[in-house]
């Protein structure tokens, strides 16, 4: 009796941990790729992300929505907010900017270097133009 109840204890202190480690609003849920590539691992897709996020100063929640289910959570599938296609657009830019004069692909891989990337512009900034007011 006594065994069992340690491996029921063990059990659920797995099933604990695991559920703690888990990063709540994750992108496991829907998705709503449009210029990615629709199979993109979420290692790969938290890694682009983050990238964006640097790249820009901002954190998730300056393109992706708020969720109406649970006001602590983002709805990452969501369109609710503009800088997303504002983001979708520069994507492409960037893309046709990287192939046509620098002969490069993007593959939205983690660790991968661009010619130019939204930090060619943004400087950390989530305007571009930002950087320019702050330097006069």
């Amino acid at each position: 009796m006594k065994n069992k109840i340690i491996v029921v204890l063990g059990l659920a202190t797995f099933v604990f941990i695991g559920m703690a480690a888990s990063k709540p609003g994750s992108r496991s849920g829907e998705r709503n790729l449009k210029v990615l590539p629709k199979d993109i691992s979420n290692a790969d897709l938290d890694s682009v992300m983050e990238i964006y996020s640097k790249h820009l100063n901002v954190s998730c929640d300056f393109c992706h929505a708020t969720s109406k289910i649970n006001p602590n959570d983002l709805d990452y599938a969501s369109d609710d907010k503009p800088e997303k296609e504002i983001t979708r657009q520069m994507m492409k830019m960037t893309a046709a900017i990287n192939k046509d004069f620098f002969d490069y692909t993007i593959i939205y891989k983690a660790g991968e270097r661009m010619a130019v990337s939204c930090f060619t512009c943004h400087d950390g900034f989530p305007r571009p133009e930002m950087k320019h007011e702050k330097k006069q």
